[in-house]
C-alpha cells in the first residue's frame, strides 16, 4: 500500500476525496513539485499542496528573512532574521502532512534558481521571479514536458501564467457527477431525437456525450459508443443517425460520458506577444491587458535600478509609466502608477487569493482533474485601498513586520487596522484561515483591539487535511483555544488580544453574547458550516447594526457575501431554494437510483438500532409511557409489536442469535417484502389507462435469494448482527468463517403473502400501518409484555449514528443495506465512499478553495474598517477553481418599504425606553404617525390585539410592557434580557395594513 493509500484509510483526506476522487488522487501522489521563492504567496502555494497530498513538496529560496517578510509569511519568526527563508519554513511545513516530504533545494544566497535545478520535477512554481527568469525555465519546460506555473503579487495586484505543455490532456474538466436520467422516446431518423420524461429537466449541453442502458425495442444504443448530444430543449436532446436501428420500444437511461479534453498551452515567450486572458472581474474587463505590460514593465525597472518602484513616489511611477507605454500605448496610466506604488507591497489576503488559485492549478497539472486555466490572471482589488489615499511619507517603511502592508495602506490606516475589534464566529478550516490572515495584516494588535472566536467543537483527525492550525498532538482539544494559541504563536503582538471561547452562538447563550458584548465590537464574521447558526448570526448582527462578513465552500465553489448596516440586504434576505424532496412512496416502494436506496438505507438504521432501543428505555423509564403515547399514536399495535419484539421474542442473550436475527432481516427486507410488493401489483399490473404500471420511473424489483459467499449479502449479515449486539450490550465479532457458518444453518420460514395490503404509489395517499394484520390485537399484546418494575436498571443501548469511525459497523450496514435494494431493483451500486457521503451528507472541501475564499473574505474587511459607505465599493464574491470562474457583483441594497412618506428599511427600528406601558406605545404611534395599532406579539405570545374584548384590553393597555410579557407568556423575563424584541400590525387612516419596523423596548 502506498503511502497516499495509507493517509486515505486514515481518514486524513475524507473531505478532499469528494472534490478529487481516487484516481485524481493517486496521479497527484506520484508528482513531485518544486516551489521557488517563499515570501508570502510561494509559502502560501506549499502549505496548500502539503495539505493537499502531493508526492513531494521542495522549495528553493537561499535568501535571508527580512523584517517585511513576516508580513505575511507566517512561518516565520522575528528570531528568524537573517537566516535563509527555505531553511526556516522546510520544517514548519513538514508538520503540516507526516505523509508529504517538504525538502530543501539548498543553493547560496544571490543564487538564482538554473535549469538543472529543475530536472527531476513534474512541476515547477516561480513566485515574484523577474521576467528573464521565468522566460528562461519556462523555455526548456515547454519543450521537456514539465508543467510550468509563474505567479506573483505587488500589493493589491495578482498575476499569474501557466503552461502545461504542447498537449495536455484534461481527464475530468467540470468534476460534476455525471448527469443521467429516464428516457420516454427515442425517434428513428436522422436527427435520433430523445424525449426524457417529464419529471426531470435532462441537464445536457451541446457538445456533452451520452450511452444509453434498459432500453427496450433499439437494444443497439445499449452500452452504445458515446454520442454527441445536440440539446433541443430542457427535455429532449438528439443523438444523430437512430434510422438504422429497431424501433424503441419502452424504458431507458440516458448517462453523460465524460471525454477526455486535450488542451494546447503556448509557451510564455509565445504567449507575451498574443496573450490569453482569464477574465477574474468582468467590471474590469480592459484591465488585463494594463496590467500584462505593466508586470512586463515592473521587471525591466527593476533590471534597469537593481530596484522596486518606491512607495507612492511619483517619480518613480513617471518612469514607470513610461516604459510601460513603449510595450502597451494604450495602458491605463491611473492603473499602472498605482502598480508602481505598490510594487514592494506584500499582502497576506492577495497572497491567499492568488496562492489558494495556484496552489490549484498545480493539482490540475499534476492530476489532470479540472479544467486548468488559460493562460494569463491579472487580479486586483484597488477598491480595498481607503477613501483617504496616504501620502508618500505615511507609506515609508519602517522597519516593523507590517512594512509589507505600510507600503500599500499607509501608517494611519495600519493603527485602524491594529485597534479593530472582530468576532469570528467558527475556528474550522474558514476560521483557521481568517485568524491566519488576521495575524498578518496585524489585526487587534492595538491598544484597543480584540479578537474573540468561538467554538464549541474538539480536533478531529480529518481535520489536518484543511485547518492547517492544528497539528496531530491537538487532537481532543478545542479548536478554538488551539487556533488562538496558534495565531498568536505566529504574531506575538496578538498576545493577550485574542479571546477564545467554546459557547456556541444561539437563544440559549444571549446571556453571553449580550448587548454589552455587541457593543464591544466593530464587526462579525461567520466562519460557520449551517445555515441555521448562519441565519441566527445575521439577525443579531441587523439587530445591533453591525457589519457582517459572510463565505461558504462546497468543495471547489465559493462564494463570499458583505452585509453593511443601513446599506445592504442581510443574509437572510435572500434564501437557496430548498432541496427537492424525494417522496416517500419513491423511497419506500419504487427506487430508480443510488440516492433512494442509500437514503431508505438511513432509515432502516434508524428503525432497526435507534427507535426500538429508544422507545423499549422510554417503556421502561417514563410512568405511563404506553398510556401517554399509544393513545393519539393511531399505531398502537405496531409500536407494542415492536416493544413485545425487543425485550421478549427476539431479544437475544448470545451473539450467535444476534447472527440468526440478521439473517432473518435479509429474508424479510430483500426477499418477503419484495415478493409481497410483486403479489400485490404483479410485473404485468396495469394501470387504470391500461399502461403498463412498472414502466418509466417505476422499476420492477426482484427478490433476492441469500448466498453467504456473496460478500454484499455477507457484509450485511455481519453489520447488522454487530449493530444488534451492540443494543443489547452483548460483544461483537468479525470472523466471516463464523457468520457464513451460522446463517448458513438457519431455517427460514417459508413466506406466504398476504391479501389486501395496499401499497402507497403516490405522495398523497395514506401510508399503510406496518403491523401485522394477523396474530394478536394490541390489549393481547400488552400481556405479553413484562412489567417495567420488574427490570429496574436495565435498558438497551441506541445507536447514535457516527460516520467518521470506520470499525462501528454504521456505514458498513448503510453501504450493503443500500447495494441490496439497488440489487432488488436493478440499480447500479455505490461504493462505500460514495454511500458514507451521502448518508452522512459529508460536505466536500478542499484547503485551495477555503484559502481563496479567505482572501476575498479580508480584502472586504480592509473596507469595513475604512468605513467605506457606497454600494458600488463592495464586492460579493462567486467562485469556481474546477471550471475555473470568478464572479464578482455589488451586494444588493436594503429594500425599500414605505408607510405614509416614511422609507425604511430591515436596518431601521422604533425603540421605547424605560419599560413603557403597552398603552403608551399605542397612543405613540397614533399621536406620532397617524397610525392605528391592531396587534402586539413578543416572540411566540400575542400580547393585544383589537379583537381580544374591553375586559381583556382594559388589564393590558395599563400594564409596563415586561409585566405584560411576563403574564401572557407565563414565563419570567431573564436577568440578562435588557431588552424585548416586539411585532407590530398597524392600519393607516383608510384602515388599510402597512408594514413598519420592528420595535425594541428597553427594560
Amino acid at each position: 500500500m502506498d503511502v497516499d493509500e495509507t493517509a486515505i484509510d486514515e481518514g486524513l483526506y475524507s473531505r478532499q476525496l469528494y472534490v478529487l476522487g481516487h484516481e485524481a488522487m493517486k496521479r497527484m501522489a506520484a508528482s513531485n513539485v518544486l516551489i521557488v521563492g517563499l515570501r508570502g504567496l510561494g509559502v502560501e502555494i506549499a502549505k496548500n499542496l502539503v495539505l493537499a497530498g502531493v508526492k513531494s513538496v521542495t522549495v528553493y529560496d537561499p535568501e535571508p528573512v527580512e523584517i517585511q517578510d513576516l508580513s505575511s509569511q507566517y512561518f516565520l519568526r522575528k528570531e528568524d532574521i537573517g537566516k535563509p527563508r527555505a531553511e526556516i519554513a522546510v520544517p514548519r511545513l513538514a508538520e503540516l502532512n507526516a505523509y508529504v516530504p517538504v525538502r530543501n533545494l539548498g543553493g547560496e544566497r544571490g543564487q538564482e534558481i538554473t535549469v538543472e535545478m529543475i530536472k527531476g520535477f513534474q512541476a515547477v512554481v516561480l513566485t515574484n521571479a523577474s521576467l528573464s527568469k521565468q522566460l528562461e525555465i519556462n523555455d526548456w519546460t515547454h519543450t521537456n514536458g514539465v508543467l510550468f506555473i509563474a505567479a506573483e503579487t505587488r500589493g493589491l495586484f495578482g498575476s499569474a501564467f501557466n503552461d502545461f505543455g504542447p498537449k495536455f490532456t484534461c481527464v475530468d474538466p467540470t468534476g460534476e457527477q455525471p448527469l443521467s436520467g429516464m428516457i420516454v422516446s427515442v425517434e428513428k431518423d436522422k436527427d435520433g431525437l430523445v424525449t426524457c420524461l417529464d419529471e426531470t429537466r435532462h441537464g445536457l449541453e451541446d457538445g456533452d456525450f451520452v450511452t444509453f442502458s434498459e432500453v427496450q425495442g433499439m437494444t443497439e444504443l445499449n452500452g452504445c459508443e458515446p454520442r454527441k448530444v445536440s440539446v433541443k430543449g430542457p427535455y429532449t436532446f438528439s443523438i444523430g443517425d437512430t434510422s438504422n436501428f429497431g424501433g424503441y420500444k419502452l424504458g431507458g437511461i440516458f448517462t453523460q460520458v465524460k471525454m477526455p479534453k486535450i488542451l494546447e498551452f503556448k509557451s510564455l515567450r509565445e504567449s507575451l506577444k498574443n496573450p490569453e486572458f482569464f477574465i477574474t472581474d468582468f467590471a474590469k474587463f480592459d484591465r488585463p491587458s494594463t496590467l500584462h505590460a505593466g508586470f512586463q514593465a515592473l521587471s525591466e525597472f527593476r533590471a534597469k535600478e537593481q530596484r522596486f518602484p518606491r512607495p507612492r513616489n511619483s517619480e518613480d511611477a513617471a518612469k514607470f509609466v513610461a516604459l510601460t507605454k513603449k510595450i502597451d500605448a494604450d495602458a491605463d496610466e491611473k492603473i499602472l502608477t498605482e502598480l508602481a506604488f505598490q510594487a514592494t507591497g506584500d499582502l497576506s489576503p492577495v497572497n491567499a487569493v492568488i496562492g489558494g488559485f495556484i496552489a490549484q492549478e498545480v493539482l490540475k497539472a499534476c492530476s489532470a482533474k479540472f479544467h486548468p486555466m488559460l493562460q494569463h490572471l491579472y487580479f486586483d482589488s484597488l477598491e480595498s485601498l481607503p477613501n483617504e489615499l496616504p501620502t508618500e511619507e505615511d507609506c515609508q517603511p519602517v522597519g516593523s513586520r507590517y512594512d509589507g502592508q505600510i507600503v500599500v495602506f499607509g501608517r494611519k490606516f495600519q493603527e485602524k487596522i491594529a485597534n479593530h475589534r472582530q468576532f469570528l464566529v467558527g475556528a474550522g478550516a474558514l476560521g483557521c484561515e481568517l485568524l491566519k490572515n488576521w495575524s498578518m495584516t496585524g489585526l487587534a494588535t492595538g491598544p484597543k483591539g480584540q479578537i474573540t472566536v468561538t467554538d464549541l467543537d474538539t480536533i478531529e483527525k480529518s481535520n489536518l487535511n484543511r485547518q492547517f492550525l492544528f497539528r496531530a498532538k491537538d487532537l481532543g482539544k478545542f479548536k478554538s483555544e488551539v487556533a488562538a494559541a496558534a495565531v498568536a504563536d505566529m504574531n506575538p503582538d496578538l498576545r493577550g488580544k485574542i479571546v477564545a471561547k467554546q459557547e456556541p452562538v444561539g437563544p440559549d447563550t444571549e446571556n453571553v453574547y449580550n448587548e454589552e458584548f455587541f457593543a464591544s465590537i466593530d464587526g462579525v464574521t461567520n466562519a460557520l458550516d449551517n445555515v441555521k447558526a448562519r441565519l441566527y448570526m445575521d439577525q443579531r448582527c441587523v439587530f445591533y447594526e453591525k457589519p457582517l462578513l459572510e463565505s461558504g465552500t462546497l468543495g471547489t465553489k465559493g462564494n463570499t457575501q458583505v452585509i453593511i448596516p443601513h446599506l445592504t440586504e442581510s443574509y437572510s434576505s435572500s434564501q437557496d431554494p430548498p432541496e427537492k424532496e424525494t417522496p416517500s412512496c419513491t423511497v419506500k416502494n419504487f427506487p430508480n437510483a443510488i440516492h433512494h436506496t442509500i437514503e431508505w438505507a438511513r432509515q432502516e438504521f434508524d428503525s432497526l438500532f435507534v427507535k426500538p432501543a429508544q422507545s423499549v428505555n422510554s417503556y421502561l423509564s417514563e410512568p405511563n409511557f404506553l398510556e401517554n403515547n399509544l393513545k393519539y399514536s393511531g399505531q398502537q399495535k405496531e409500536q407494542v409489536e415492536q416493544l413485545v419484539e425487543y425485550l421478549v421474542s427476539n431479544k437475544p442473550l448470545t451473539f450467535e442469535e444476534c447472527i440468526v436475527w440478521a439473517r432473518l432481516q435479509f429474508e424479510e427486507k430483500y426477499s418477503n417484502a419484495i415478493r409481497q410488493l410483486l403479489f400485490s401489483l404483479p410485473k404485468d399490473a396495469v394501470t387504470s389507462t391500461g399502461q403498463p404500471f412498472w414502466s418509466g420511473p417505476k422499476r420492477a424489483p426482484d427478490p433476492l435469494t441469500f448466498n453467504s459467499s456473496d460478500p454484499t449479502h455477507l457484509a450485511y449479515v455481519i453489520a447488522a448482527a454487530n449493530l444488534h449486539a451492540y443494543n443489547y450490550g452483548l460483544r461483537g465479532e468479525t470472523d466471516p468463517v463464523v457468520f457464513k457458518k451460522i446463517a448458513d444453518s438457519v431455517i427460514v420460514p417459508e413466506f406466504t403473502p398476504k391479501s389486501g395490503v395496499k401499497v402507497q404509489v403516490n405522495e398523497n395517499e395514506p401510508v399503510q400501518s406496518e403491523a401485522s394484520a394477523d396474530g394478536p390485537d394490541a390489549p393481547e399484546l400488552l400481556k405479553q409484555l413484562p412489567a417495567p418494575s420488574s427490570l429496574v436498571g436495565y435498558r438497551l443501548n441506541p445507536v447514535e449514528f457516527e460516520k467518521d469511525d470506520d470499525t462501528n459497523h454504521h456505514i458498513d450496514f448503510i453501504t450493503a443495506a443500500s447495494n441490496l435494494r439497488a440489487m432488488n431493483y436493478s440499480i447500479n451500486p455505490a461504493d462505500r465512499h460514495s454511500t458514507k457521503q451521502i448518508a452522512g451528507k459529508i460536505i466536500p472541501a478542499i484547503a485551495t478553495t477555503t484559502s481563496l475564499v479567505v482572501g476575498l473574505v479580508c480584502l472586504e474587511l480592509y473596507k469595513i474598517i475604512d468605513g467605506k459607505n457606497k454600494l458600488e465599493q463592495y464586492k460579493n464574491g462567486f467562485v469556481n477553481l474546477a471550471l475555473p470562474f470568478f464572479g464578482f457583483s455589488e451586494p444588493i441594497a436594503a429594500k425599500k418599504n414605505k408607510y405614509g412618506s416614511t422609507e425604511w428599511t430591515l436596518w431601521d427600528r422604533f425603540t421605547f425606553e424605560n419599560d413603557p406601558t403597552l398603552r403608551e406605545i399605542t397612543e405613540w404611534f397614533k399621536k406620532q404617525h397617524n397610525l392605528e395599532v391592531s396587534m402586539v406579539s413578543q416572540g411566540v405570545s400575542m400580547l393585544w390585539s383589537s379583537f381580544v374584548g374591553k375586559k381583556k384590553s382594559e388589564e393590558r393597555l395599563p400594564l409596563k410592557f415586561s409585566k405584560l410579557v411576563e403574564t401572557v407568556s407565563k414565563k419570567p423575563i431573564l436577568p440578562h434580557v435588557k431588552h424585548l424584541i416586539v411585532e407590530v400590525m398597524v392600519m393607516d387612516e383608510e384602515g388599510e395594513d402597512v408594514e413598519v419596523p420592528f420595535i425594541v423596548v428597553r427594560l
